[in-house]
């Protein structure tokens, strides 16, 4: 019996554990702009089911099944995304953008160490770099290229403004002309749940093939003749610092409660083997 509740306990300490290190990535990315709080979800390990029905009394009038189901312990399940809508933070700054719609994302390409795939993000700060011929991409903050609906954004770079409009079309002004560059390539994620937090604040869709869907199933363009982004603003976190705090409490003192049961189960193996 005390080595099932040592291995119970650990167990737990374990899945708590994890917990604790999702709240502090939330807590430490409270104010990272379009950062989706995370939540652990825990499930049960395989239970032992005990016949306890040697007294036919205990049968008469039950509900639930028979025996009694003893758990070997808790595991993390999932570690889901919290994808509602951050508020608003005004910045006057020409480049920076907000997502009007929540499962809207930015896609972006990532290549480096040995990757090249499109990303997604709601971080809407974006810059400007110089690609060495005349001509300048749009980039996250991060340096990725931002995709428009044609491919990355690109344009000569001797312009005197540049704003994004309310469709994402990214208008660039030189001299007393306007020119659309291009038009941001927002796109509807219709099964959010499928994302994969992948660090720098973006997404990635695993092997829709293996899951049994089309790319065209799960990720579709949005509309551009609606409004979908907000200029010169950005999305704050939506991460809620006392819910996130009071979680944390929770969670320690369960991690403190599984950690005085290994201990009481090692002293009480301690007792038994001075038994004589």
């Amino acid at each position: 019996m005390t080595i099932r509740m040592m291995g119970q306990a650990s167990a737990a300490m374990k899945a708590l554990q994890h917990r604790l290190d999702t709240i502090g990535h939330n807590l430490a990315n409270s104010n990272t702009h379009g950062y989706k709080a995370r939540k652990v979800e825990f499930q049960s390990l395989l239970k032992q089911n005990i016949n306890n029905l040697s007294d036919p009394n205990n049968a008469r009038g039950r509900i639930t099944p028979n025996g009694i189901r003893v758990g070997t312990g808790a595991k993390v399940g999932t570690t889901n995304s919290n994808l509602a809508l951050g508020a608003m933070q005004v910045t006057g700054r020409n480049l920076d953008t907000m997502l009007l719609h929540e499962n809207h994302f930015y896609q972006i390409r990532v290549q480096q160490d040995g990757v090249d795939e499109i990303r997604y993000t709601r971080n809407g700060a974006f810059y400007v770099t110089p690609l060495g011929n005349g001509q300048v991409e749009l980039v996250t903050s991060d340096g990725y290229p931002v995709y428009g609906v044609n491919g990355p954004i690109r344009f000569n770079d001797h312009f005197d403004a540049i704003r994004i409009n309310e469709r994402g079309e990214v208008i660039v002004t030189y001299g007393t002309t306007d020119v659309v560059a291009g038009r941001l390539a927002i796109v509807e994620i219709v099964r959010p749940r499928l994302l994969e937090a992948v660090g720098d604040n973006a997404f990635r869709l695993p092997d829709l093939a293996a899951l049994g869907y089309n790319l065209d199933e799960i990720v579709r363009m949005a509309p551009g003749d609606v409004p979908l982004v907000k200029n010169q603003a950005l999305e704050t976190s939506n991460v809620s610092i006392q819910e996130e705090m009071t979680d944390m409490i929770i969670t320690q003192r369960a991690y403190q409660l599984n950690a005085r049961a290994i201990t009481t189960a090692d002293q009480m193996q301690g007792l038994i083997n001075q038994l004589r």
